[in-house]
């Protein structure tokens, strides 16, 4: 009886060699994740900075958080953050005007951690001897895992300066901003224990230039410090906008004012502060930047009137001082980066780490990103001695100076850094 002729296979052929193989190379000459290790003690420049800065005592807080911001799991939400980016909804089903912008679980869950160590109120609970030095330390560490939702925690740290200036504004609003909590639910401030300030200033004719601002000021009754307006007009540039609260510079009847305005109104209707779109930026993303139109939206005056931006350039000069800590971070996270990468592949016979040419760069980023720690951390000494002329008049002068430095630098540190990695 004849049986069919079976076809042969490639192991017939090859039996040592399948034609199709599951591991096509070994992937070797690379290095591991830098995962799983403690920011704070593999950063010696930090440590002795914070000891010299007069911050000792928090030597324990900080290892223990550059543990957390170490974690694999931690990175990794930096990551998941940025992944997805924030969506604008204006309008419920039902067509109620909502204005509610949603975030990867991953940004709450940074939020959360940066609020509950307050990174946003250390300094103004707990004053004294190193608060601004421990507090500037722990924000480093804690920037370098993701610095995009850093924007609304710094605005909420930086706005008491300027609140404070209203002492019966500050008396409703201090206790719930400094409340080391986290409450990102669109609801009315009188029903959270814990808000978020946000800042708007720019519009889109004067950008920088804020005297040029068009949006009006009206007096719901009596005009002054601490009373009710209405403002009208618009905000160009509006990060965060699910914060609970905005300093806001309009123009009132006796020139540009500053004003706190809540997202939703005493008796909790919906203020008419109404989001007309997210901006779409290159970086940055894990952070929702708006463009808002104001119709009417319920404020309260902050300090005199026709003294905004003597008002507000509190909570810009505590702005800018964040930023020299973000962006020392940033070249601090790229040195690490490098460095880690470079001693775990060799090319030409070495070590990338023990090629001449190669430590120099290093050399150079180190020595770049040590020099923003260490002017970064005097200044947040000199926040701590604000009762000394010297350390006052310093702060005034050298915090603006530094921002734009080291923010500017900091580009071109990564580029360099990122040569360092090639093409990989």
């Amino acid at each position: 009886m004849n049986h069919p002729q079976r076809t042969p296979t490639a192991a017939d052929q090859h039996p040592s060699e399948p034609r199709y193989l599951e591991v096509t190379h070994e992937v070797t000459n690379q290095p591991r994740p830098l995962e799983n290790y403690n920011l704070y003690q593999q950063d010696t420049a930090l440590q002795e900075g914070v000891l010299r800065e007069g911050a000792g005592h928090a030597h324990d807080q900080l290892t223990d958080y550059g543990a957390w911001a170490g974690l694999a799991r931690s990175i990794e939400l930096g990551h998941q953050a940025n992944a997805q980016k924030p969506a604008l909804r204006t309008h419920d089903r039902f067509g109620h005007r909502v204005d509610e912008v949603s975030f990867h679980p991953a940004y709450h869950e940074l939020m959360a951690m940066a609020l509950e160590h307050g990174l946003h109120s250390r300094p103004w609970t707990h004053p004294g001897q190193g608060a601004h030095v421990a507090r500037a330390a722990k924000y480093y560490l804690h920037s370098q895992v993701e610095a995009a939702h850093c924007c609304p925690i710094t605005m909420t740290f930086a706005a008491i300066p300027s609140i404070r200036q209203q002492p019966d504004l500050a008396a409703l609003w201090e206790s719930r901003i400094l409340a080391n909590a986290y409450d990102p639910r669109n609801l009315p401030d009188s029903e959270k224990t814990a808000v978020t300030i946000g800042m708007a200033m720019t519009e889109k004719q004067g950008g920088s230039d804020v005297r040029a601002n068009s949006t009006r000021a009206y007096p719901v009754a009596q005009e002054g410090p601490g009373q009710a307006y209405e403002l009208v007009g618009h905000k160009w540039f509006v990060s965060a906008p699910m914060c609970d609260a905005f300093l806001v510079l309009a123009q009132a009847p006796g020139g540009l004012s500053c004003f706190l305005m809540p997202r939703w109104r005493p008796d909790g209707s919906k203020n008419p502060w109404q989001i007309q779109q997210l901006k779409n930026k290159m970086g940055n993303v894990a952070n929702a930047s708006s463009e808002v139109e104001l119709r009417g939206a319920l404020a309260w005056m902050v300090g005199e009137e026709g003294r905004g931006v003597p008002t507000i350039i509190e909570m810009v000069a505590m702005t800018r001082f964040d930023c020299m800590i973000g962006s020392a971070a940033g070249m601090r996270q790229a040195v690490a980066q490098a460095s880690h990468h470079c001693h775990h592949r060799s090319a030409f016979g070495a070590r990338l780490s023990d090629q001449p040419l190669m430590q120099n760069v290093l050399a150079d980023l180190a020595l770049e990103s040590e020099a923003a720690l260490a002017y970064t951390l005097r200044i947040a000494r000199a926040l701590d001695n604000q009762h000394q002329e010297h350390d006052r008049l310093l702060t005034r002068l050298a915090t603006p100076v530094g921002k734009y430095w080291i923010c500017k630098r900091t580009p071109n540190h990564a580029y360099e850094a990122m040569e360092c990695i090639g093409g990989s």
